[in-house]
């Protein structure tokens, strides 16, 4: 299928590693000009070269942190207008509720939730304007489905479903849609490292570790292991084609390759 990405311009924050990489390379082999943010100069680099083996070379990096203002105005300037806003910058720990600073609390609103406000503020209004484009938001199943060890975390991931919906009605009987994609747990950087911290065993082989993880900690899943990141590219790229056009304040679960409307 054609997703008509062909021409559109598309900006994916955090996108060096993981989802956000491979939701921007999925996004440029469909057509797409594509721009990337990231804080690391190298990993920056280095996600461009990866995108552009898709063989499209319209795919540029900006040195930017989404999280800051700053940072935000840096993109703006760079960026002024763009088609299409995958807000994929994110972070995430396990840690006791007993154990989370407020300093702990402020750093992930800012990472997850207010580097999303400021640039869907920035570009919403282009979008309006021009009567097409998308605004992506990358949550997760966390904000629903709230793990006790990871309550600040999933706070941040339930408010994106809030800001989304929120923006999805200021796009009425337009041709500009917003949603939100809730991925399960994905394979990514650092994704062992966090299943061997809640392991019974941290030092079992990783297969085993993970089978434990879900028995227990998503015992609800129904796929019973982690998502590609690849599956979850798929569903942001459909989301932010015109194919796409009759899909507007959803929160979309993404586990496997298969979606299911909860919002």
């Amino acid at each position: 299928m054609d997703l008509q990405l062909t021409g559109k311009s598309a900006l994916v924050t955090g996108a060096t590693a993981g989802i956000g990489l491979e939701i921007a390379r999925t996004l440029a082999a469909e057509g797409a000009r594509v721009i990337i943010t990231g804080r690391d100069g190298a990993k920056l680099d280095a996600a461009v070269a990866v995108i552009k083996t898709t063989g499209k070379s319209d795919v540029s990096g900006l040195l930017a942190d989404a999280a800051s203002a700053e940072g935000a105005a840096i993109i703006a300037k760079a960026a002024p207008s763009v088609d299409i806003l995958v807000n994929n910058l994110g972070i995430y720990e396990s840690k006791a509720f007993g154990d989370i600073t407020d300093a702990d609390w402020s750093h992930l609103f800012d990472v997850n939730v207010m580097s999303g406000v400021r640039l869907s503020r920035t570009y919403l209004p282009g979008m309006l304007e021009r009567n097409w484009g998308r605004i992506i938001f990358i949550s997760s199943e966390s904000g629903l489905a709230i793990p006790q060890d990871m309550i600040h975390y999933a706070t941040t991931k339930t408010a994106q479903l809030s800001i989304s919906r929120g923006l999805a009605q200021l796009t009425r009987g337009s041709n500009v849609t917003v949603n939100s994609v809730l991925p399960g747990p994905t394979r990514s950087e650092g994704i062992e490292a966090f299943l061997r911290s809640q392991a019974s065993d941290p030092s079992a082989p990783i297969k085993q570790i993970e089978a434990e993880f879900f028995a227990t900690a998503r015992a609800a899943s129904i796929l019973q292991r982690m998502v590609d990141a690849e599956e979850v590219a798929n569903l942001v790229a459909y989301l932010a084609s015109p194919r796409s056009s009759a899909t507007n304040g959803a929160a979309l679960r993404a586990e496997g390759g298969l979606v299911n409307t909860i919002a």
